[in-house]
């Protein structure tokens, strides 16, 4: 194998190189999303909590001690707790957007080996067979069936190996897509749940509000009948 490997030149060596990079994206990005999943369903729960008795403070500690995006979605929410609704929506739409590009990295880079990697291995087996027909154009087109076998058999080793690298770097690319899609939907949903919960326990209070003006209202028009009386 080390032989075919030496005597396929070049593109042998630099289809080597994106395999090696490929599975080393697929690790990385393997590692930092099992670290940037969180259950959100259980933490909005305890924030929640905390919320109702408006403890801000709390919960905004609680999303940074997380350290993942939808962490940090939750902590730019917090942080304009007292802004009106659609601007609240805003807020979790910008922060949600800034982590996608984090949650994307390297990806365009692992789509684009699993696309090229056939390439460069058709490149070089289209280089192996010209180097074969031009050593038999060399010794006048005489050739035993042995030596013009081998040289094509080397030159499709470019071929197999480019097809080697872009099978499973498309498979890497596919299963960290659908990792990132998954992610991507765990950010969108703590967005719109944490600004239903924040309006949630602030209508109680823009209700008091509310009633406390109709009720100085009503306290001061009985008060300008009483002096026209």
């Amino acid at each position: 194998m080390l032989d075919l490997i030496s005597k396929g030149g070049a593109l042998v060596f630099l289809l080597l190189g994106c395999l090696a990079l490929a599975i080393a994206i697929f690790f990385e990005r393997l590692s930092y999303f099992h670290r940037a999943e969180l259950n959100i369903g259980e933490f909005l729960s305890g924030l929640a909590s905390l919320i109702r008795r408006k403890n801000y403070a709390e919960a905004l500690q609680e999303c940074v001690a997380t350290r993942v995006p939808a962490g940090r979605v939750l902590h730019a929410a917090l942080l304009r707790h007292h802004a009106p609704r659609e601007q609240l929506k805003e807020i979790v739409q910008e922060a949600g957007q800034l982590e996608v590009p984090r949650l994307e990295r390297y990806l365009s880079v692992l789509h684009g080996i699993a696309h090229a990697a056939p390439l460069i291995g058709l490149l070089g087996t289209i280089a192996g067979l010209m180097n074969t027909f031009a050593l038999l154009n060399k010794v006048g087109g005489f050739a035993t069936p042995a030596q013009v076998s081998e040289g094509v058999y080397l030159s499709l080793v470019t071929s197999a190996l480019g097809l080697a690298v872009a099978i499973p770097s498309y498979l890497f690319y596919a299963f960290l897509a659908a990792k990132s899609r998954h992610l991507m939907h765990d950010l969108e949903r703590a967005g719109i749940e944490i600004v239903n919960i924040l309006e949630d326990h602030r209508e109680p209070a823009a209700m008091a509000e509310g009633g406390a003006q109709i009720v100085e209202f009503r306290n001061s028009e009985a008060q300008q009948r009483g002096r026209k009386a």
